[in-house]
């Protein structure tokens, strides 16, 4: 499986931005994906994920309320809704896939090139 992570961008607070994240190969239906982020200086951390048949979606409280996910197994994308963007937002984004239910980085097999998404006050 290959990832193309898009959507990016530099925003201001309280602003919205959709990511996106493409995968090629005809396995993304029985993936579980990923989506993390990076900011300078600080570990990768868990942001969301979302079940292979979307039906489960868990987010991390950090962003609980503001972000939501989805996906289209047609498509083979999944999206990364962010509403309300915050200033501590501001980070890389990577989506990944995983065959186990986790939210543990280690445990996804293959990862997107990242995002950027800038949150200016």
């Amino acid at each position: 499986v290959q990832l193309q992570a898009s959507g990016g961008g530099s925003v201001q607070a309280g602003d919205s931005l959709r990511l996106s994240c493409a995968a090629s190969g005809r396995t993304f239906g029985s993936y579980n994906m990923g989506w993390f982020r990076q900011a300078p200086g600080k570990e990768r951390q868990f942001v969301a994920r979302i079940s292979w048949s979307g039906t489960d979606t868990s987010i991390a409280d950090s962003v609980k309320g503001r972000f939501t996910l989805s996906r289209d197994n047609a498509k083979s994308t999944v999206y990364l809704q962010m509403n309300s963007l915050k200033p501590e937002d501001t980070a890389v984004y990577y989506c990944a896939s995983a065959r186990q239910w986790t939210i543990r980085s280690s445990d996804y097999n293959y990862w997107g090139q990242g995002t950027l998404v800038t949150v200016s006050s």
